[in-house]
């Protein structure tokens, strides 16, 4: 993820004031919006995105209501009868994964929004006591219990939390580092990012509030397991440039570990967009933590946050403009679904941002050169690849007319790839007159480079890898004398290649003991079964090549299992390829 010319993320979700994105949850005409996501991955590599981030996925206090943020049971995606509901808002969990398989099959990252600060819905004195269902849906049985000492303020403030307290309550805070016993939490938490991460097979994460959260913990988290050299960005909702500077590059904190979204760039966006003409355009020249550190910066005009509440800065005027800067620039850039999407209720910019998009990934390249800047208009060039030249004009009132030195060299045609101005050509010296048009609804910006580049962006099928835990203390059952345990249902490509590879608990086991492992196609047929011995190696495989599209369905029996290990857990490792295409 260090090539950042080729990445733009799609935050993909958005919140409705209080509420979350539609859903049958409240009874509306709409997908799940897994399946709503799903059905859009082909179309979203095509336009080049590179990358879905994903709303937090586990089951919130507030049920189907919930839009992530107040997380209740780590292990519940959307898989146990919590809260009133069985999926989340968002679907269940054998949607979840349907979802990231068919990104994947389209060559799209997936990053998931981790919620490490905070859970709500518990019960007892001020909602401290965490309880949760096991796998056969019983109380009191699940993974990762949480009670009083867990939290602060029961236990002191963790040490090296951004700020002498927390800025703002999102529910009970959890004490990762002083938290009693000591490490339950810490551990606790690693160790469910660690299951979340496998179970999705995640190449990404979106961290949340982060001002809130010790760095003692996030930078051991980030390096834990699977989570470790996987790319991270944090939520330090901070416009002090040296604040969001100091948490992502301090030696003793996260260590250039993660990124961090650019909010002291937002904050000049927002007066550009919503205060043109009184808004200083100088004051773009290599602003923000993009201007100082683009290695480590994820720009954006708007998210789930600003666009919801007036009061955090949204931008409500010329939002092209905003996004014309962040994906010309430097830095990682975060399209906002709302922002993008024609669905009924958003703002619809696809065709622009999507022109952008292009321009992005096909010039902008390599470091900026400054090229022109006063009170209205600021041009810049990209030095890297075949150069790009980009001039912003925000004064609504005309266009503006500049002669800028450039690095295309003498008597060079160019073209305007946003279509919004004619082809120039430099002059002997390499200078170049540009025609930069009047900033209608966000419209005043220019995107200059050689002729003669195109090209569309393909898809490379990638397979996921995501694993099935069986045990009773989450959400999928172990296996069982008494009858077959259903795993997973996996949605298959034609003639794709599916493996399932099984680690499972041999705890006092005879010669008489063992697991069957069976694959069952689309019309309910066995394809295949294997029998798993005391003997057998551990993690040994069955392999089966889909004929038809669908669902296939992995099962599992015990037989002849002890007394003291009478339903055995396991791991079902599995690899398929998904459809480009949920219809």
């Amino acid at each position: 993820m260090n090539n950042f010319k080729s990445v733009v993320l799609l935050q993909a979700f958005y919140r409705r004031g209080n509420a979350g994105v539609p859903s049958p949850a409240d009874h509306e005409t709409a997908d799940w919006w897994w399946d709503h996501l799903a059905k859009q991955a082909h179309e979203l590599r095509q336009a080049g995105f590179t990358t879905v981030w994903l709303p937090p996925v586990t089951k919130g206090a507030s049920g189907t209501g919930s839009v992530g943020y107040d997380v209740f049971d780590d292990y519940d995606l959307g898989s146990k009868l919590q809260k009133g509901t069985l999926p989340t808002r968002y679907g269940t969990r054998e949607q979840l994964e349907r979802c990231v398989a068919i990104m994947r099959a389209n060559g799209l990252d997936v990053y998931v929004d981790l919620v490490e600060n905070q859970r709500a819905g518990g019960s007892g004195p001020k909602g401290f006591t965490f309880r949760y269902v096991d796998a056969d849906g019983q109380p009191d049985g699940g993974r990762f219990p949480k009670d009083r000492l867990d939290f602060h303020p029961n236990v002191p403030q963790d040490p090296h939390v951004f700020g002498s307290a927390r800025e703002q309550s999102f529910g009970s805070d959890l004490a990762p580092i002083n938290g009693i016993p000591h490490h339950y939490i810490f551990d606790g938490l690693m160790a469910s990012a660690d299951w979340l991460t496998r179970a999705l097979d995640i190449q990404g994460y979106r961290l949340d509030d982060v001002k809130g959260i010790s760095t003692d913990f996030l930078f051991p988290l980030l390096e834990h397991g699977t989570l470790r050299g996987k790319f991270a960005v944090g939520e330090f909702f901070d416009g002090n440039l040296a604040l969001v500077l100091n948490w992502v590059s301090n030696p003793r904190g996260m260590r250039g570990r993660s990124s961090a979204f650019d909010f002291p760039l937002h904050g000049l966006l927002v007066q550009m967009c919503n205060d043109a003409g009184h808004f200083d355009m100088s004051f773009l020249d290599h602003a923000g933590l993009a201007g100082v550190d683009p290695l480590h910066a994820v720009t954006f005009v708007e998210n789930h946050d600003t666009e919801a509440s007036p009061n955090l800065g949204r931008i409500t005027r010329h939002k092209p403009l905003a996004y014309a800067y962040i994906l010309t620039s430097e830095g990682f850039p975060c399209v906002f679904y709302k922002d993008y999407s024609t669905d009924h209720g958003c703002l619809g910019l696809k065709g622009p941002i999507d022109n952008l998009i292009w321009i992005h990934q096909k010039i902008a390249n390599g470091p900026t050169q400054q090229r022109w800047k006063e009170h209205d208009v600021f041009a810049f060039e990209r030095l890297g690849g075949a150069h790009l030249l980009v001039g912003l004009n925000n004064d609504a009132a005309i266009s503006r007319t500049i002669t800028v030195d450039t690095g295309f060299g003498p008597h060079t045609p160019l073209h305007d790839y946003t279509g919004h101005a004619g082809d120039v050509q430099t002059d002997g010296n390499g200078k170049v007159t540009i025609t930069i048009p009047r900033n209608t609804d966000g419209f005043g910006y220019v995107c200059y480079s050689r002729m003669g580049i195109g090209g569309g962006f393909g898809a490379t099928s990638l397979s996921v890898t995501q694993q099935y835990e069986g045990a009773q203390d989450l959400d999928i059952k172990p296996a069982d004398n008494s009858g077959a345990v259903q795993v997973c249902r996996l949605w298959v490509d034609t003639d794709k290649t599916i493996t399932g590879s099984l680690q499972y608990d041999t705890a006092s086991w005879s010669n008489a003991t063992s697991i069957e492992l069976a694959l069952v196609d689309p019309s309910g047929v066995q394809v295949a079964a294997k029998d798993y011995l005391l003997t057998t190696a551990q993690g040994d495989s069955l392999t089966v090549t889909a004929k038809t599209k669908g669902w296939y369905t992995f099962r599992i029996r015990s037989f002849n299992t002890p007394a003291d290990n009478q339903k055995p857990p396991y791991t079902l490792k599995v690899r398929y390829t998904a459809p480009q295409l949920l219809i």
